[in-house]
Formats: C-alpha cells, structure tokens, sequence
C-alpha cells in the first residue's frame, strides 16, 4: 500500500500559521510580482475568488470581503515543508517528496503491524499538532489510487483527514465518482482522446481490456490504466526527471537595459541548475524567452525567445547561465519596454547518463561540477545566493519581482524571526 500525504491550501496554510487571526477566514497568496491569484483557502472560494485570477481585475471583490492577501514567500513554504518532511521521515521508513507540498510513502508491509487507517490518522494528527498544517491523505494498492483518495479526504470531512482504498469496491467506487480530467496522469490531450473515445469516468477508462489501451495509448496511457485496475508500475523518480525546468518572472518595474535582463537570466539559469543538481539530473537544452507588457497597449509590444543544445548534458551553473546569456543577446531588442524573462532547461537525464563530445568545448568537467557542488554547500549552510554570479546583481532593484504582502522569513531569517510580546 502506498500513501499520498496533501497539505491542505499549503501556501495559505502557512501564512495562517503564523497570522493565527486568520483561522476561517478568506486568505488568497499571489504569484510573483503580486500578479495572480495562486492559492486559497476554502473560505475565498466562497466569495467567489479562483486560482489564476488577475489580482487588480478581482480587487473589489477582495475588498469587499475583507480577504487577507500575501505575496508569495518561497523561503518560509519551504521550510515548513521541510519540517513536515521530516514528521513523516519519523513515521515512515521510506518517504518520497513529490512537489513542496506532497510526500508518498511507501507502507509495504506496515500493515502487518499497523491498522494503515488509523496509523495514517495518527501521522495526521501528529503533523497538525506539531506545525499547525492540515493535511489529507490517500491510502491504496497504487500511487495514483493513493492522489484519488486524498482529494477525497480534503473534500469530506467524513474521512477524517484519512480515506482509504483498499478493497475492490472502494476502488470502483472512487472511480466512478472521480473526475476523469483530474486523474493524476490525465493530461489535457489525453483527456480530450479519452473523450473522443467515448470514455467519460475514470471507471469506464479501467474496465476497458488491455488490448484497447494498447491500441490507442502509448507507454504513460498504459501505466495510469495500469494504477487505475490497483496494480503499482509508475516510477515518479522517472516523472519528476522527465519535467522540464522553468524559472521565470514578472519584474517589479519595466526594464529597457541588456544588463538588467542578463542579470535576470543569469538569476534563472543558475536556480535552474540548482534544481538539476538537487534532483541529480542533467539538461541538454537551454530555452530563454523574454516579453513587454501585454497589458500595456500604449507601448511597442515584443515577445521572442530560442533555444540551444548544449554540447554535452550539464548541471553546471557557470555553463548553462554563459549559454542562456548568449541566447538573450541573440533575441533582445533595444527601445522595448520589457516586463518578463525566463529560463527553461530540458532534455533531462540522470547525470549517470551522460554522453561524451569529442570536441567538448569546457575543459576540466569534474572540477566544475566539485565546484557546483561546493557553491550549493556554502548556499545550504549560509544562506540562499551567499555565493552566486556576479552579473546576477545587474540592476537588481528594477528587474525584481514586486512583494508588497511578504510576509517575513520566520524561520530562514535571524533578522526576521518571529516575536511573540506579552499583554
């Protein structure tokens, strides 16, 4: 059996940890630069809020609710997660971060010395008593199983945090009330073919014979079917290695200068290649885009980018922001109003599998990659971009995402640490 542990409204959830005024009442976090709408809680869906609303379009509805609104503080979501990560770490021999605010774990066997409902209600509880983070756990034979169980424990408070899929009439149950486009592995594309093929549940899509699957869906298709029916076959070490990498921003004012945008895109680059190395991978592929404002119809507008392939797969910071540079050098044009950059690398591997270039222009690979390996140390234990490039400080003030509503670094800043006063 394995366990999909969701934190509820996770970006919110923080934020109310430490703004306890804030329980049950609407609270909404916002992307970068304080544009969109990213997450919120149950209460601001109520006054008829989304997520990837445009902040200023839906202002008169936060005002007139009174919803509270936060910047995005990376920093702080992230050390919470950790610390959730760390419960469970203490629950579970085998735990596996999927994103900053989902962990499977592997209870294989558990289950001879544990009741895994109320086991997994007990983590629950733990988690919530000790960082103050609701969370909802799915329990079944497959991950996928496992993400259906959890929207339906965050959706009825019935199952008590905790909804288990363990026999075969939970399974078709679960599946004919679950929504087909939110199956964990139902893309966009694959949803409309699903459609196109008659099939409108997840329950119709499993009880079809293999024979069918194989004919109109290719490897990935096959594998959700394959969880769907409770047998376990997908690797999501080998999902999260096949994403591409994206950092991007909106800046907090408009730039025109070639050296804020390469301040910027070396910023990128360099977090990209971090999150490589962080989830031991490599690209071969390095993408830059840049854009004006599409807001502002009054100025000249512009949005270009490319891509290059890089000679041998790389992690390397100092490669990939050089290659990254080149490309917005090769795509930027003078007198435009800029409002966006970003990076993407893809063509991800595991950096085991990395194939050699005769000509290879970068010498000296293993040292580069030590001293990759030393600037992550010296940013873990001293703090984020201690060390970093120095074109990444280009005018710095101007290209910056806005956070008018961050809330302080809690737990990351000693400078901003919180202060509880007595009355």
């Amino acid at each position: 059996m394995y366990a999909l542990v969701d934190c509820n409204s996770f970006f919110c959830s923080c934020e109310k940890v430490f703004h306890p005024g804030l329980q049950g009442k609407p609270v909404c976090v916002l992307s970068s630069n304080d544009g969109i709408i990213v997450a919120l809680t149950p209460e601001a869906k109520t006054v008829g809020l989304h997520r990837g609303d445009v902040l200023f379009k839906v202002q008169e509805t936060i005002d007139r609710n009174n919803v509270t609104v936060f910047s995005s503080n990376m920093y702080l979501y992230n050390a919470m997660s950790k610390r959730i990560v760390s419960i469970l770490r203490q629950s579970c021999d085998y735990v596996e971060t999927y994103s900053i605010d989902e962990s499977f774990l592997d209870l294989r066997g558990y289950e001879r010395n544990f009741n895994l409902e109320d086991y997994m209600r007990t983590v629950a509880e733990r988690v919530k008593l000790w960082t103050d983070i609701p969370v909802s756990i799915g329990v079944a034979p497959t991950k996928t199983l496992a993400k259906m169980g959890s929207k339906f424990a965050k959706n009825y408070k019935g199952y008590k945090s905790v909804c288990m899929i363990d026999s075969e009439s939970k399974r078709r149950k679960a599946l004919e009330l679950f929504d087909l486009a939110d199956i964990w592995g139902v893309g966009r594309s694959t949803y409309e073919k699903l459609l196109s093929l008659g099939v409108k549940t997840p329950l119709e899509f499993a009880d079809k014979p293999v024979e069918w699957v194989h004919r109109h869906f290719t490897k990935p298709g096959f594998q959700t079917w394959c969880e769907l029916n409770g047998h376990p076959c997908i690797n999501t070490e080998e999902v999260l290695q096949k994403q591409t990498i994206c950092t991007s921003h909106c800046f907090k004012d408009m730039v025109t200068s070639l050296d804020a945008l390469k301040a910027s895109v070396a910023t990128f680059a360099s977090s990209c290649a971090g999150k490589l190395r962080g989830q031991g991978s490599v690209a071969t592929v390095v993408s830059v885009f840049i854009g004006s404002n599409p807001f502002r119809e009054d100025l000249a507008q512009y949005w270009n980018g490319a891509s290059v392939r890089l000679p041998v797969a790389s992690c390397d910071t100092i490669e990939i922001a050089g290659a990254a540079i080149k490309i917005l050098e090769s795509v930027y044009r003078p007198g435009i109003k800029y409002k966006r950059s970003g990076v993407i690398l893809s063509g991800i591997c595991p950096d085991t599998d990395i194939q050699q270039n005769l000509f290879d222009p970068v010498r000296g690979r293993e040292e580069r990659r030590s001293l990759s390996g030393k600037i992550d140390e010296l940013n873990h234990k001293f703090g984020l971009k201690t060390l970093r490039l120095a074109v990444e400080d280009g005018e710095a003030d101007h290209w910056k995402s806005k956070s008018e509503h961050r809330s302080p670094d809690y737990l990351t800043d000693i400078n901003e640490i919180l202060t509880v006063q007595a009355e």
